[in-house]
């Protein structure tokens, strides 16, 4: 599929935003449990759940929760010993977190919006396993803002606090297992008015409220902790929600790739209806198929499982049409079919192929009654596996005669979506009665300070060059930056070790993900006091990464990196001077760079390099 530009006016492009970001609180929202990830491995115990769909207050079923209870699954959760009865739902939730709350009033400030006057918590109802209660809690705190883009403002309708969902570890053979070290971090949830009119602007967007997040310096950095929902739409197609966009560099390749997807679909949908297409009814095709050379059919036939196909009447070709880069309507019913828990399918616009030959196509196409302008999907499976997954096709193939269905899409890293189940309604939310309803007050609230105004003030309050100063401000060490320079560290030696050293150790491998502020910090301190030298900071932060448990002045000792005095440096430098005192007679002072490097390597960081400098000159000076 080559890749076009479309005339986005003219197709009537409609695109919103969902921005979802964690917040750095000490505590979870709901509970007293810290927000710090574990390693799976650290797990103290597990337990199971299974979960089903509940009435909304009206008595509705939200389709999307029925569709996904469809699917039998077992949901394994690992509990760690900071793990509490919240999380495991064996107890109430307690109080909204304050600081949360807090932190998402200034959120609203700087997104220009207007805080409810009373937050009521409500129930999110999610039956995929990511939550132990089966459902989410969360609460609109303020609406009606708005940011500025280049090709105008984006409206922002509403701003929500929830609570973070488990993490998805791994598949096992019941079902899913899932961590509970993430569960109920404080989480906003930020939802743009339909005012993106295309990819760029709505990359310009997400780029925007990504810095007011980040400038509150309250929200968690790193891969996972923010999200991007996309809402996407053109005039013939449907609103389209694709979820968990981790990065903000895809947003637009994401826009992009659904328009042309929807644009396909259309397309598809009025070629179709040229050709009176129908759906034929499902058939068990599993005698075509007894001598077959097919791996994944003969292995179905070989565990007891059967051979389903359904006519797809005024097909042929559409199925195998590319509506995505590497993705076709083929793949858009395969989808349907894995939810189900079928591996696939297959389709004669693609066979033969993958063991299947000429003859058993044929002999399929007669089986079903399907002419040469027809298409046939099949699946291979279990019996009740196989029936399932071709209801799923033969629903998604009746939605193609209608154009785009209405749907959740997950993100692909490639940019591509897949189907995830459809689109949720409201019979999904009902209120929380276990948390007590809390009143708003943002007249306490300080207005944090913006990065382009934390990048100027860097310049003119610390004199850091341009380059450095929008690096620390957009940093995930911009916290601790200004922590640093409010406890009299050198802003200039804070930065260059934040931003600079710290990027150089990385690239040579040294775990620096070890370091904690505290490590941090402390090393800049040793510095700062006198300590340690400029040039040890590396050497001790390596040594520090390498063994966490230390603190910088034990490391320091170790590895020798204490600051050497001025006696201890002059004779170093004589020692030096001396060992190469006839180069020193016939150059002089252009010998200087080269006994440099000897003196700072025998000192090995134990020294300044002024001091060594200033000392060697002079014995330079005196011996020439």
């Amino acid at each position: 599929m080559t890749e076009t530009e479309y005339d986005y006016d003219a197709l009537g492009l409609v695109a919103g935003l969902e921005i979802h970001q964690q917040l750095d609180t000490a505590t979870k929202l709901f509970c007293q449990c810290p927000t710090e990830l574990r390693e799976p491995e650290e797990a103290t115990r597990t337990f199971t759940r299974y979960l089903h769909p509940t009435r909304s207050e009206l008595g509705e079923l939200d389709a999307a929760a029925v569709e996904e209870s469809k699917v039998d699954r077992e949901f394994e959760y690992l509990g760690y010993d900071s793990t509490c009865l919240v999380e495991e739902d064996d107890e109430p939730p307690h109080e909204l977190d304050e600081e949360a709350l807090e932190t998402t009033l200034e959120i609203a400030q700087l997104l220009e919006m207007r805080p409810v006057d009373q937050a009521q918590v409500m129930r999110k109802i999610v039956v995929d396993g990511s939550n132990t209660t089966g459902f989410q809690r969360s609460s609109l705190i303020a609406t009606d803002g708005e940011i500025e883009t280049s090709d105008g403002a984006v409206g922002i309708e509403d701003l929500l606090l929830e609570e973070e969902s488990a993490q998805r570890v791994a598949e096992t053979e019941s079902g899913v297992r899932y961590s509970l070290d993430r569960l109920g971090i404080p989480l906003v949830e930020i939802g743009t008015s339909p005012d993106i009119r295309s990819p760029e602007q709505a990359l310009e967007a997400a780029e925007r409220i990504g810095m007011l997040l980040r400038s509150t310096g309250k929200v968690k950095r790193g891969l996972g902790t923010i999200r991007q929902d996309v809402n996407v739409s053109i005039e013939e197609g449907a609103r389209v929600e694709i979820k968990g966009v981790q990065s903000l560099d895809d947003i637009d390749d994401i826009v992009r790739n659904e328009v042309a997807r929807q644009v396909e679909l259309v397309a598809i949908r009025d070629e179709l209806g040229e050709q009176e297409a129908t759906v034929g009814e499902p058939e068990d095709v599993t005698d075509v198929f007894v001598d077959t050379d097919s791996g994944v059919i003969q292995g179905a036939l070989n565990s007891g499982g059967s051979v389903m196909a359904v006519p797809l009447y005024g097909f042929d070709g559409q199925v195998g049409r590319e509506i995505a880069p590497d993705r076709r309507l083929g793949t858009e019913f395969s989808d349907h079919a894995k939810r189900h828990g079928a591996g696939g399918i297959f389709h004669t616009d693609e066979l033969p192929a993958y063991g299947v030959t000429d003859e058993e196509v044929a002999d399929l196409r007669e089986a079903v009654g399907a002419d040469p302008e027809d298409a046939v999907a099949i699946v291979a499976d279990e019996t009740p596996v196989a029936e399932a997954a071709i209801e799923a096709v033969v629903e998604r193939a009746e939605t193609a005669l209608e154009g785009v269905p209405e749907e959740t899409r997950g993100a692909n890293d490639d940019g591509t979506t897949r189907y995830l189940r459809p689109l949720p309604g409201a019979a999904r939310m009902y209120p929380e009665t276990d948390v007590p309803p809390v009143e708003p007050d943002p007249s306490e609230v300080p207005e944090p300070e913006l990065l382009t105004e934390k990048v100027e003030r860097y310049q003119d309050e610390y004199d850091l060059g341009a380059g450095l100063a929008e690096q620390v401000a957009y940093g995930t060490y911009m916290p601790l930056f200004e922590e640093c320079v409010a406890d009299g560290i050198d802003p200039t030696l804070a930065a260059s070790t934040l931003e600079s050293t710290l990027t150089e150790l990385r690239r040579d491998d040294v775990p620096v993900a070890n370091l904690t502020d505290r490590h941090l910090n402390g090393v800049l301190r040793m510095v700062e006091d006198g300590d340690l030298p400029n040039e040890g900071v590396g050497d001790l932060l390596a040594a520090l990464a390498d063994d966490p448990d230390r603190t910088p002045a034990e490391a320091a000792d170790e590895a020798g990196l204490g600051g050497a005095d001025e006696d201890a440096v002059r004779e170093t430098v004589v020692e030096v001077v001396e060992r190469n005192e006839s180069q020193v007679q016939a150059e002089g002072m252009q010998a200087f760079s080269g006994l440099m490097g000897e003196c700072m390597g025998a000192l090995r960081g134990k020294a300044d390099g002024d001091l060594v400098s200033e000392l060697l000159r002079e014995e330079i000076q005196n011996r020439a």
